[in-house]
C-alpha cells in the first residue's frame, strides 16, 4: 500500500480510502468483515457522507468496528454534508453545516472528525456563514481539517477568501472512462467536444495549491452508468487492454484501473466504494503498481480519448 500526506495537514494516509456509500447493503457482519479487509490491505481512510443510507451507514460503520477512542486513533474518517434530500437543495448554511457535523459525530460514535467536506456547491452559498461554521468546529475540536467535493477552482477561491482554514481536499469523479479534468488540457485550442474545459482545470489548479484530489466512482462509466469493467458492449476494446495489462503484471483487470489512477503525478487518492472483499483486495493491489507512461497513454486512447 502506498501512502502519502496530505498537504498543510498532518494526516498520513493510504492512497485507497474506503468509500461507505453503499455500506448499509451489508449486515453488521458483512460490514466487519469489508473494513477488516481493508485495514489488512493497508487502508487507514474512511468516506462517508451524512446523505449514505440516510446517515444509516455511519451508524452501521460505527457498530461495526465497535468505535472507542482506541479503534478511533487508527483510523483517518472523513465525512460530507451540504446535501439535502429532505429539501430537495443544497445548503452551506451555517446552522446547516453545525447541524449536519453533529449529526455526523454522533452516528459515528466520535468526539472528531478529521475532515469534513462540503458535498456538492450551493450556489446561494453565503461564504461568511461557512467560514463561521469552520471556526465553530474547528475551535470545539469537532473538526480538524476541511475540504470539498466537485467544486471547481473559482467556487474553491471564492471559499477561501473568506475562510481561514486551507481548504486541503477536493473529490471528484475520475476513472480512466471519465477524464474531463484531463481531456481540455490534452486537446488544448482542438475545436472539439474533448477540448471543452468543463472544470476550469482543477486538475492543475489542485496541483498548483497542493489541493489533495479524491476520485470518486473509480470503475464507473458515467453517472452511475454501471462499471465499465467488464462491458464488453461498450468498452471492448479498453477491456482487451485492460486484461493485456492485467496478465502482464499478475493482476487484475480492477488493479490496473486503480493503477491507472495513481500513475497521474498529482498523487490522486482513489475512493472504493465497492461492498466485495474479493474487488476491494483486487483494487488494492493497484495501490503502488506503476504502469508505464505507454501503458497510461494506451488505456487513456482505448477508452476512446484523442491524442491531437
Amino acid at each position: 500500500m502506498k501512502y502519502t500526506n496530505i498537504a498543510h495537514t498532518d494526516l498520513h494516509v493510504s492512497n485507497m480510502i474506503m468509500g461507505n456509500m453503499r455500506l448499509k447493503q451489508l449486515s453488521a457482519a458483512e460490514a466487519e468483515a469489508l473494513i477488516k479487509t481493508a485495514q489488512e490491505e493497508g487502508i487507514n481512510f474512511f468516506d462517508h457522507a451524512d446523505i449514505y443510507g440516510k446517515g444509516e451507514c455511519e451508524e452501521l460503520f460505527a457498530k461495526a468496528v465497535q468505535m472507542n477512542p482506541a479503534v478511533r486513533e487508527k483510523m483517518v474518517i472523513q465525512s460530507k454534508c451540504g446535501i439535502r434530500p429532505d429539501l430537495g437543495i443544497y445548503d452551506f448554511s451555517k446552522e446547516y453545516i453545525i447541524e449536519a457535523a453533529n449529526g455526523i459525530l454522533k452516528r459515528l460514535n466520535t468526539d472528531y472528525l478529521d475532515l469534513l467536506l462540503l458535498h456538492r456547491p450551493d450556489p446561494l452559498m453565503e461564504p461568511e456563514e461557512v467560514a463561521e461554521a469552520f471556526n465553530e468546529l474547528q475551535s470545539s475540536g469537532k473538526v480538524r481539517y476541511f475540504g470539498i467535493s466537485n467544486h471547481n477552482p473559482q467556487q474553491i477561491e471564492l471559499l477561501q477568501k473568506h475562510i481561514q482554514q486551507k481548504l486541503v481536499v477536493n473529490q471528484m469523479q475520475f476513472s480512466i472512462v471519465h477524464t474531463p479534468m484531463i481531456d481540455s488540457g490534452v486537446a488544448v485550442n482542438m475545436k472539439i467536444d474533448q477540448a471543452v474545459n468543463r472544470d476550469s482545470s482543477v486538475l492543475e489548479y489542485s496541483r498548483i495549491n497542493e489541493m489533495t484530489l479524491q476520485a470518486w466512482s473509480p470503475f464507473q462509466s458515467g453517472f452511475f452508468d454501471g462499471p465499465f469493467i467488464g462491458d464488453l458492449e461498450k468498452y471492448p476494446e479498453l477491456n482487451e487492454v485492460l486484461d493485456r495489462i492485467a496478465d502482464k503484471y499478475n493482476v487484475t483487470n480492477t488493479a490496473v484501473a486503480v493503477a491507472w489512477i495513481t500513475r497521474h503525478p498529482a498523487n490522486i487518492q482513489v475512493v472504493l466504494g465497492t461492498t466485495n472483499t474479493g474487488r476491494m483486495r483486487d483494487a488494492c493491489k493497484g495501490s503502488d503498481l506503476k504502469l508505464t507512461k505507454q501503458e497510461w497513454y494506451e488505456l487513456y486512447k482505448a477508452a476512446g480519448n484523442k491524442l491531437p
